[in-house]
């Protein structure tokens, strides 16, 4: 089934998920608008399908205040955008028993990185989508939280926190844009062989690329479910979490929309 949107700004497509599903949606007709800080790996993306598959759009979305202008400068480029991939994120060890090896301002970094700016992209982006569902036109908000989300890891504390945070936020905004014409779409991965877990940003870790599940294996799972138009897409791990008690997470958090009358 092939993917139902045709113009995607794929957020955090410079390496890893983000990258390979870019590429993958442009293999798969999409036309990609990629964003990311390394101007080097998207002009790579660029260099590989050509200026009339994708385009890239250098930008660091921790800059909270220069959100609004770059969501304006998107959608008036890319009137026919459709739909937006939050897929940036980082992952630092946090051991609050050793509380001197705690810097609060990477604490800071990651949760605006993972979190707070996918808010801020969020509420830049949903009038020209909140329009188009008005005329009748279908669009989707597509966010790459995690398996972590569901079941936290000790020493990616404010990690677990974030995608956490990211969680309950698609849920309560998936209620809120409810016959809108808008989708609104988690995935859900498990572990996965990118740089995440590269020493370089964790260096107590070694051989951190061989983490998780192959990368390619992922795509293929990840974008089977996001191309068959389901709402919620737990791969690997994170599916054995989200069925053993997600579920019924879900089921109270569905009787607490009806108890309290709506998603608004």
């Amino acid at each position: 089934m092939p993917f139902p949107y045709k113009k995607v700004v794929v957020i955090g497509a410079s390496s890893g998920i983000g990258e390979a599903l870019a590429r993958r949606l442009v293999d798969d007709g999409s036309f990609v608008v990629a964003v990311a800080r390394r101007k080097e790996n998207l002009q790579k993306l660029v260099e590989d399908y050509g200026h009339e598959k994708i385009q890239a759009v250098p930008f660091d979305i921790t800059k909270l205040e220069s959100i609004p202008h770059f969501a304006e400068n998107v959608t008036s480029t890319h009137p026919d955008v459709d739909c937006i991939l939050f897929n940036s994120g980082i992952q630092r060890k946090t051991d609050f028993s050793d509380p001197d090896s705690i810097d609060v301002d990477t604490l800071i970094l990651e949760m605006t990185t993972n979190y707070i700016s996918h808010l801020a992209l969020t509420k830049a982006f949903l009038p020209l989508f909140q329009k188009k569902g008005k005329a009748g036109k279908e669009s989707a908000l597509i966010y790459v939280t995690s398996g972590l989300a569901m079941v936290p890891l000790t020493r990616a504390a404010n990690y677990s926190s974030s995608k956490a945070a990211a969680h309950s936020f698609v849920l309560c905004l998936r209620e809120q844009l409810k016959g809108s014409n808008i989708k609104v779409v988690e995935l859900y991965p498990p572990a996965v062989q990118t740089e995440l877990h590269d020493e370089k940003h964790q260096p107590d870790i070694k051989n951190g690329r061989q983490i998780g599940m192959p990368l390619d294996e992922f795509i293929d799972k990840a974008y089977a479910g996001l191309a068959s138009g389901k709402e919620q897409v737990p791969v690997g791990t994170a599916e054995q979490a989200f069925e053993a008690f997600e579920t019924k997470r879900q089921e109270l958090f569905a009787n607490m929309v009806k108890t309290m009358g709506g998603g608004s």
